[in-house]
């Protein structure tokens, strides 16, 4: 049992300064505010702390490709050239080496949950390894390392778009089929840190004839269902050519859409879309660090939100790792494009970054400060040179419009100090393992 302090805790709601938050066995038994001062023997947490942050949509290789996918000019697609190379030369050792790192870069700045869009699962040539799942449970093994949870999100990724084959790069992707994909991934088992989801990497990677497999899978196990959806207008032109609807349309028709499916980007959509996804619950996972470094465009988040999608963030391809500037984004693109503020309250945003990640990756005991949700706790210092100023019940605006990664103090998870005063417990220098795991790959 640990009993913590929190100078100022942000309760859903508000900001409550002295709360006293007991934990046993990972999970928080107590909360109890107005305690002007920490209880003996209690682990103070000065600043103000947060549910653990959960970042609902990461690849972590791409961590490899900062700074160098930002020489130049060019778009998604030419972009996604300089990915693939990143990808061919991974290992199962060096993506776990460098998965580990991206993680503790993760717990750096407050994340305690990881949604992994795990596609890359064979050797080059599309080969298996012997163990058919190295690479997926590399990833697993990495966020254990790292302290963090994770979802690994299986991805379902067999064709270069519609009616072609994968090319050379994509074999490593392919199981071939949606039945070889299932199979495989059914191996996979969770563990207290880990759970098992699926994806549809996009409507152009799996053929219409196979969404349902991958649906049906995640359904039997009530296991989170992920797709990119909508991200380029070319994937929309194609999919339109190739079935006479929209990538939405395609995925309601084939029962992919749910509340348990979180469509990923959701950024050109149409009206009729936007309903299919709100009025079916599906949920919208927003990237706009990594949606504006690749020039994808803005979503609609606001009206997919009023329609009944639940909105969820994350970091993408980690042109920055930081959810406090995913949420900020999202409410700053908005009011770029509508030369209008505050279409969400910092609140509402916190949420997105917390709770409903959480529960978009199929953790629905966490993303609170509450008795019996997970003990995951993540603390801003409120005296940093951008965050000094403010009044401390203003704590969620400061968090949200000018605290970022580099604020973060304290990450719990599970009751455990894995971030402390800033550093690593786990991973002692992050830097030089991020450094090392990225020199590992260059050609």
């Amino acid at each position: 049992m640990t009993t913590y302090w929190l100078e100022h805790a942000w309760l859903d709601t508000h900001v409550e300064p002295g709360v006293a938050v007991v934990t046993r066995d990972g999970r928080i038994s107590d909360v109890r505010t107005g305690v002007d001062a920490p209880p003996p023997g209690a682990e103070i947490l000065r600043g103000l702390t947060l549910p653990g942050l959960a970042n609902a949509h990461s690849h972590a290789f791409h961590r490899a490709l900062r700074g160098t996918g930002q020489v130049g000019s060019g778009t998604f697609w030419t972009w996604r050239e300089v990915m693939y190379a990143t990808a061919d030369r991974l290992t199962p050792e060096s993506y776990h080496a460098l998965a580990r790192a991206v993680y503790a870069e993760m717990a750096l700045a407050g994340v305690t949950c990881v949604g992994e869009f795990h596609y890359l699962h064979h050797a080059p040539g599309g080969t298996p390894y012997a163990d058919p799942n190295a690479m997926g449970e590399a990833l697993v093994a990495a966020a254990a390392d790292a302290g963090i949870r994770i979802t690994l999100l299986d991805t379902a990724y067999l064709s270069a778009g519609f009616g072609q084959q994968p090319n050379t790069h994509q074999l490593r992707f392919s199981d071939g089929t949606a039945e070889a994909w299932a199979e495989r991934c059914s191996l996979l088992k969770e563990r207290d840190h880990a759970r098992i989801g699926a994806a549809i990497h996009s409507v152009r990677a799996v053929p219409a004839g196979q969404l349902a497999t991958v649906a049906e899978w995640a359904e039997a196990r009530r296991a989170p269902l992920h797709v990119h959806l909508s991200e380029q207008t070319a994937e929309n032109d194609a999919c339109r050519e190739a079935h006479g609807c929209t990538p939405t349309r395609l995925l309601a028709d084939h029962g992919v859409l749910g509340r348990r499916t979180t469509g990923v980007h959701n950024t050109h959509l149409t009206d009729e879309d936007i309903a299919l996804i709100g009025g079916s619950g599906t949920g919208t996972c927003m990237c706009p660090t990594t949606e504006r470094d690749l020039a994808d465009g803005i979503g609609p988040a606001v009206a997919l939100q009023k329609a009944g999608s639940p909105l969820s963030l994350g970091s993408d391809s980690h042109a920055v790792i930081d959810l406090l500037e995913e949420a900020r984004a999202m409410e700053l693109n908005e009011r770029l494009r509508t030369r209008t503020r505050g279409h969400w309250t910092a609140a509402a945003l916190l949420r997105a970054a917390s709770a409903d990640g959480h529960a978009a990756l199929g953790w629905d005991e966490a993303g609170t400060i509450e008795p019996g949700a997970l003990a995951d706790l993540t603390t801003i210092a409120l005296d940093s040179v951008r965050t000094a100023g403010p009044l401390p019940r203003l704590g969620a605006e400061t968090a949200v419009f000018a605290a970022t990664a580099a604020d973060v103090r304290h990450t719990i998870v599970g009751g455990r100090h894995v971030v402390r005063d800033g550093a690593h417990t786990l991973v002692p220098d992050v830097p030089q393992a991020l450094a090392q795991a990225v020199e590992a790959l260059r050609g």
